[in-house]
């Protein structure tokens, strides 16, 4: 079968691009299928969304060749802290203390807006050699066989190669039109995400207070005056806090703020989504790979959604490229099996990582908060526990691939 290229990659979020770059920078072939025009997702208007970009992730970029793109437009993460408060407390109970000199690689975390972060992966993505864009394309249907994989797309075109690598969410088409069956539950919690702007500078600390509805995130960005808000609450709390004016809603997020930044206006849109813990049974299938959130969407308590996606990616493309070299065929279960058995426990058990921890702290029980914030005070009194968990929190910690190390592949 004439290939047309060594991977599909099917969705053009965020992981469909870095998986796409990871996989050129590498050597191999790549015709990325997007569903949207490109025009809109390189719209540079603020609305608020941003990410936590990990030490990890930052060499990622760097490698792929994004990063000199978006570094003057990152904010890096100085301190983080942590609170248990309840909504109108101005004075929350400190828990943890983090400040990036724990680390001797530099910060740990960088905050990155999705409309700088968007556009620079797939303006590098489309002026790669090696990258193929067609957008807008929806996948109408997929084959896979012995000989290799195909997909039909809405333009009337028909893409072969080795191997289908699925970056289409959660609720990956691929992955289910291979049979791959999901695991998971819901929270009852849904994530509102908001930016503001505020009268005194954030210095470039990210607050995490933990509040009875669940956790509130307050991410720096660049300029000092203006956050992104990452914020858990029951589902009908949040629909009804969502449904208010803006006025309203902006009383409602100094309540959960406490005061830290002074008062706070509204900047950009008000999002909202629900919540839930869902990990593909597998991760390959003959001749498919998921990656990102195809493979397991994580609850946002950390931020580590994105993190997890591009190690992925990078896992991926090292598996890939090696076995090209020795002259495998790419897309036979035996070589992508070597990727799932490489990046599957860590992908699990940081999502159950991350449940627990929501489940811990979405409440208000007074004898568990009094038990839970004791043991957090403890673990991170001693400076060596304070660093263990900043690299973990970076992604430098464990059997990293060459990209997440700074290495070419």
């Amino acid at each position: 079968m004439t290939q047309d290229a060594d991977a599909l990659i099917v969705g053009g979020g965020l992981n469909g691009p870095a998986a796409a770059l990871a996989l050129a920078q590498a050597g191999l072939r790549v015709a990325l299928i997007d569903a949207a025009e490109p025009d809109e997702r390189m719209r540079p208007d603020f609305d608020g969304r941003a990410y936590n970009l990990g030490l990890a992730s930052r060499r990622f970029l760097q490698v792929a060749g994004v990063w000199e793109a978006i570094a003057p437009h990152v904010q890096p993460v100085a301190q983080v802290v942590l609170e248990d408060a309840r909504p109108g407390d101005r004075a929350a109970a400190a828990l943890a203390h983090f400040d990036h000199d724990e680390i001797d690689e530099g910060p740990a975390a960088q905050i990155v807006e999705d409309r700088v972060l968007r556009p620079a992966l797939l303006q590098a993505a489309m002026a790669h050699p090696l990258i193929a864009l067609h957008a807008p394309a929806t996948v109408l249907a997929t084959r896979r066989d012995d000989v290799g994989a195909e997909a039909e797309l809405s333009t009337g075109e028909v893409l072969r190669a080795p191997v289908l690598i699925a970056c289409d969410g959660r609720d990956s088409r691929l992955a289910r039109a291979a049979g791959i069956l999901r695991t998971g539950w819901g929270y009852d919690q849904t994530g509102l995400v908001s930016a503001v702007e505020h009268e005194r500078d954030h210095g470039g600390v990210a607050r995490q207070r933990f509040l009875p509805g669940g956790p509130f995130a307050v991410l720096p960005l660049p300029g000092g005056r203006r956050s992104s808000l990452v914020w858990t609450e029951r589902t009908a709390e949040a629909q009804r806090i969502h449904a208010l004016p803006d006025a309203e809603y902006r009383a409602e997020v100094e309540a959960r703020m406490g005061g830290a930044l002074g008062a706070v206006t509204l900047a950009g849109r008000r999002w909202m989504y629900p919540l839930k813990l869902s990990v593909a049974q597998a991760w390959v299938a003959p001749r498919l790979a998921l990656v990102g959130d195809a493979a397991h969407a994580v609850h946002p308590i950390a931020g580590q959604g994105l993190n997890l996606g591009l190690r992925d990616a990078a896992a991926l493309a090292e598996v890939l490229a090696e076995a090209k070299r020795r002259g495998e065929d790419i897309g036979v279960l035996t070589v992508l099996e070597r990727y799932q058995r490489w990046r599957r426990f860590d992908g699990v058990s940081l999502a159950l990582g991350m449940d627990a921890v929501n489940r811990l702290f979405s409440n208000d029980d007074p004898g568990l908060r009094l038990i839970r914030d004791a043991g957090v005070r403890l673990a991170t009194a001693l400076r060596p526990a304070r660093r263990a968990f900043m690299r973990e929190a970076a992604g430098v910690s464990g059997d990293l691939p060459r990209m997440l190390r700074g290495e070419a592949i």
